[in-house]
């Protein structure tokens, strides 16, 4: 999985291609709970690149994106929102998949 390293990184991601963002902290027990399966996701959904960003590093993207609670995803194609899964709540590894299966 590829890190955010800057907000101007985010734009060019959001834009261009496919990408879902997952929005994840060092302390979220939640986050860490998906952390073992995530590769398995990232493989099984590989017309993606998963980009992760770090919510206490990058707090005004989180805002201005309206992610409040982590572990969250946002997807984009080419500059279009095809959904998100923004929640507080732990996620399943077939709740993320079933997330993808039906983006837009």
């Amino acid at each position: 999985m590829k890190h955010l390293e800057s907000v101007e990184q985010y734009t060019e991601f959001r834009n261009s291609g496919k990408h879902i963002f997952l929005f994840s902290a060092d302390w979220c027990k939640d986050c860490r709970f998906i952390e073992p399966f995530m590769p398995e996701v990232e493989a099984k959904y590989s017309g993606y690149t998963f980009v992760h960003v770090d919510r206490d590093q990058f707090i005004d993207l989180c805002i201005e994106q309206d992610v409040f609670g982590i572990p969250s995803f946002i997807a984009y194609e080419d500059g279009r929102e095809l959904g998100r899964f923004v929640s507080k709540d732990q996620k399943t590894q077939e709740e993320i998949e079933h997330f993808i299966e039906n983006l837009k």
